[in-house]
């Protein structure tokens, strides 16, 4: 299934994804969660894409509309609805990857493409971390953690953003995965420690 191997593709990419399979069950997590942009599949059961389209769009989420139609007249249309980039079917993964970036850019605050916080230097696009000069190779959900950290620029990152952020909606809330993750992190970055743990709120670099 393309929503599938999408997922798959993107995650692999270290994005965080959530898939649903038709309209009413993304408008459900829509309700629910903050996603900077929705891949959205114009011809999706239930509730069809074009009306989930005029239900969200509006606010800061990016929307990229999958079609089967090339035509003119249905991009105008798909783009009319509310959405911020259109895709006609089919469509070379590393081109949607790209439009994923760059509607995830205008979702948010622009970010430094490299970030340097506390003797840390955290490149996104080259997906490389320093620390004092130093290469640091991280598993990609250590990046994952170690680049929201960098971008909160001191202030407290709570577990449960990281695993919004970060990993998915699959994911145990209750698990242990972040201190797990956090563990590994702190002892690849090395001594002396450089993320905080604030007590019953997150985790910092001061």
């Amino acid at each position: 299934m393309l929503a599938d191997s999408l997922g798959e593709g993107l995650r692999a990419e270290a994005l965080a994804v959530d898939i649903a399979y038709d309209g009413e069950a993304a408008l459900e997590r829509l309700a629910v969660h903050d996603y900077d942009v929705l891949i959205l599949d114009r011809d999706l059961p239930k509730v069809h894409g074009d009306e989930v389209c005029r239900q969200v769009s509006g606010g800061l989420l990016r929307i990229l509309m999958l079609t089967a139609s090339g035509d003119v007249r249905a991009r105008v249309a798909g783009l009319s609805l509310g959405a911020d980039d259109y895709l006609p079917k089919p469509f070379d993964f590393e081109e949607l990857l790209a439009r994923v970036h760059a509607l995830g850019r205008r979702a948010r605050p622009a970010d430094p493409p490299v970030l340097e916080h506390a003797g840390i230097t955290v490149d996104r696009g080259q997906r490389q971390v320093f620390r004092d000069g130093r290469y640091v190779p991280l598993a990609r959900k250590e990046f994952g953690v170690l680049y929201e950290l960098m971008r909160a620029r001191g202030s407290i990152v709570s577990a449960e953003d990281l695993l919004e952020k970060v990993w998915d909606e699959h994911i145990d809330p209750f698990t242990n995965t972040v201190r797990t993750t956090m563990v590994k992190l702190r002892r690849k970055l090395g001594e002396p420690p450089v993320i905080e743990t604030v007590a019953g709120s997150g985790y910092r670099i001061p």
